[in-house]
């Protein structure tokens, strides 16, 4: 049986049937087991989550905008690789502030 989400998403929900044979093939692997209650419950359900897991979110966020920039100067920052729209925050921050 599948369920689709809010988003589109398609999630297959095992039948019973299908239920019992995962569990059988968990308890054939040595490899693997399922969690007691005790470790489950020492789990974080992603509901209790304030937002979904990865980065943790930085204190000052950064207003996202749209604006259009010369060719040469994008290229500029790319080539300096990974974090080039993090540099180019700094470089017009310091403009700032030198004209402050």
């Amino acid at each position: 049986m599948y369920v689709t989400d809010r988003n589109g998403r398609k999630y297959h929900i095992p039948t019973q049937e299908e239920t019992k044979r995962i569990r059988e093939g968990i308890a054939l692997d040595p490899d693997s087991r399922e969690l007691t209650d005790e470790e489950m419950a020492e789990l974080r359900p992603l509901a209790e989550l304030k937002r979904s897991p990865g980065r943790p979110q930085a204190e000052v966020t950064k207003e996202r905008v749209t604006i259009r920039l010369s060719p040469e100067v994008t290229a500029y920052f790319r080539a300096t690789g990974k974090g080039w729209q993090t540099r180019m925050d700094e470089v017009l921050k310091a403009y700032v502030d030198a004209r402050r």
